[in-house]
């Protein structure tokens, strides 16, 4: 293992009964203790409001992009093959230990180096990690060598926050943008002697279709699962 993981530490400890202190996120002053149990462990409730919604949108062999600790995976495996992607080891032996039937090593935004053409129908992110991509430019081509491994008729569901929503300004880390619909998110996590600083890009569901324009997607659908939600999931599909 090279490199600090404290997020893949941290979930890999929760896992095995040693976590022993909190995975923390700072913003200059600001804190926040990751719920981890929450956020990785607990299991998807088939009941709630999205849930229909997003599984009407998918189909195997999916793809789940920054997979965490598995949660999804473990779900969807059972009704379709989903292969669970993460960049962290930890976090991948976390979900082999958990059951989760094909967990791989890889970067989400390198897709075309892990897997061939056409390798997936369906493809899912839950949890803003594609806001990693960190730029528009970088949306683009993580949007492009998405649509390289998924088939003709592949879809996808991607979740962000909406720069757009005034909520959003109170999460941690936000740091506003004078381009409408557009916005950062900067923070330091650490957990043990591990630590990681995240650069996020939040795009609203307008600007995610400007960068789909060229990459063989089109935004199909937005939902948002309350009024005052300062996210929303996106339903994407081949043009």
């Amino acid at each position: 293992m090279t490199g600090d993981d404290p997020l893949g530490l941290a979930v890999y400890d929760h896992h095995r009964g040693e976590r022993d202190e909190p995975l923390v996120d700072r913003d200059g002053t600001a804190t926040r203790e990751q719920p981890i149990q929450r956020f990785y462990f607990d299991a998807r409730d088939p009941e709630r409001e999205a849930a229909e919604w997003e599984s009407s949108w998918l189909s195997g062999p999916a793809l789940d992009i920054g997979a965490g600790a598995g949660r999804d995976t473990l779900h969807f495996q059972a009704e379709f093959e989903t292969v669970a992607l993460e960049v962290s080891e930890r976090l991948v032996g976390t979900m082999r230990e958990r059951g989760v039937r094909d967990a791989r090593l890889g970067d989400m935004f390198a897709l075309r180096e892990a897997f061939e053409r056409d390798r997936f129908r369906s493809a899912f992110a839950f949890g803003t990690q594609v806001c990693l991509a960190g730029s528009m430019q970088g949306l683009r081509r993580f949007l492009g060598d998405l649509a390289f491994v998924t088939t003709p008729d592949g879809t996808a569901l991607l979740h962000s926050y909406d720069p757009d929503r005034e909520a959003t300004s109170e999460i941690l880390g936000y740091r506003e943008d004078p381009t409408p619909g557009l916005a950062h998110r900067v923070y330091h996590t650490t957990y043990r002697d591990q630590h990681e600083t995240l650069f996020f890009r939040l795009f609203s569901p307008d600007r995610l279709r400007e960068a789909a324009v060229g990459t063989g997607w089109r935004v199909a659908e937005v939902r948002r699962f309350s009024t005052d939600a300062n996210d929303y999931v996106a339903a994407l599909e081949k043009r």
